[in-house]
């Protein structure tokens, strides 16, 4: 792992000598976790910055508060840790002062940097050129390595986990919280089984525990794509669908799922729209393959809803592995050629204003002939 993370740092510094950049400062945790091991602290929810700095050669250093110094220690392969405390000196912005001091261009993922962040380096360092680098990192990231894939494998099984034990759980009278809350414990429990298979060094520092508002709708609430569980029970005749994509994660590694169920009966136009919502990730999944546009990927779907009388279709997937949302994107705008060992979660849906909603989801990884299911669960039409 910390092969993988040392070999990332010598590709970002490449290229920030390719473009004259000095220094890169990584805040967001995706970022990192990615390059440095380093996860799970408190950060700028509580005032607290982790902060990577990147020189454009030599040592990498990370800014941490000094509570977690003793974990960050633990997980990481980067030997200059900088602790700071509130209340002392500069705290953090002593080490940024020392960092970008004499420097004429400064890296930023610009849209995943605090503001606090940002606020202080136009303050301090006017005259500094501050240069997006969010797009040399996404590259980066595109192609997943062999040990990244089969991380991105056990993650889809702890999806699937949860699935599952949602499925064990639906029934008309059961509340949607109860659902979610068997989502979490089969979840959990799953990334546990996997974790123990190894517990040495850095790997006795994930929790599996599964956690966030679990998005789930039921009956009427089918159009609203992203609602969360209350407390309305599930009724005879209701459709339960679940999207686990903010929840389905192994050792940070990020996928996405998407699931549907009916409970006691399904009306025809229900059977309708979930074959159409199907057929709409299988026309997307059999574009699949190395050498073809992202773009044309989503163009190939968004037709067929087209043809079926729908309207606009926003996007057809993501890239997904240690951000839940990562580039490229199977939308109409993004033309990057997929490549092999590219992640991606690929989505089929339809939603009509009467309550009536079709929909389902997996992550894929493309291989050099199609791809291969990262999720592997049934998703015919099932009524329970």
């Amino acid at each position: 792992m910390f092969n993988r993370m040392q070999s990332k740092v010598k590709d970002l510094q490449k290229s920030m000598t390719e473009q004259n950049i000095d220094v890169v400062l990584v805040m967001d945790p995706d970022s990192v976790y990615y390059f440095t091991g380093i996860h799970d602290y408190l950060g700028m929810d509580f005032g607290r910055p982790t902060i990577a700095i990147i020189p454009q050669e030599g040592e990498i250093s990370v800014v941490i508060p000094s509570l977690e110094q003793n974990m960050g220690r633990a997980m990481t392969w980067v030997e200059r840790l900088l602790p700071w405390t509130d209340g002392i000196g500069e705290e953090w912005r002593g080490y940024i002062k020392d960092a970008v001091r004499g420097k004429k261009t400064v890296g930023l993922e610009v849209h995943k940097t605090h503001p606090v962040l940002g606020s202080f380096l136009a303050e301090q360092f006017p005259e500094v050129k501050v240069v997006d680098v969010y797009g040399i990192m996404c590259r980066q990231r595109m192609v997943k390595s062999p040990d990244e894939i089969v991380i991105m494998r056990k993650a889809g099984q702890v999806a699937v986990a949860m699935c599952q034990a949602a499925r064990d759980c639906i029934a008309a009278g059961v509340p949607e919280y109860e659902i979610a809350l068997a989502i979490i414990n089969g979840g959990t429990r799953k990334y546990a089984e996997l974790l123990a298979e190894d517990q040495s060094g850095v790997n006795a520092f994930y929790s599996p525990i599964t956690h966030d508002l679990q998005i789930l709708q039921t009956g009427p609430n089918m159009h609203m794509v992203h609602k969360r569980a209350s407390i309305k029970p599930v009724n005879k005749g209701d459709s339960v669908y679940m999207c686990f994509c903010n929840l389905a994660e192994f050792k940070q590694m990020k996928v996405g799922f998407d699931r549907q169920y009916f409970i006691g009966s399904c009306t025809k136009e229900e059977e309708k729209v979930y074959y159409q919502a199907l057929e709409g990730q299988k026309i997307a999944l059999e574009m699949i393959r190395p050498g073809v546009k992202a773009s044309d990927v989503h163009k190939a779907s968004a037709q067929y809803y087209a043809d079926q009388g729908y309207g606009i279709c926003y996007r057809t997937g993501r890239s997904v592995g240690y951000s839940r949302l990562e580039k490229p994107e199977l939308r109409v705008d993004d033309d990057t050629i997929l490549e092999e060992g590219m992640t991606f979660a690929v989505d089929g849906a339809v939603s009509l204003d009467n309550g009536v909603a079709g929909r389902v989801g997996d992550s894929i990884v493309v291989t050099k002939d199609g791809f291969e299911y990262l999720t592997v669960m049934d998703k015919s039409l099932q009524i329970l």
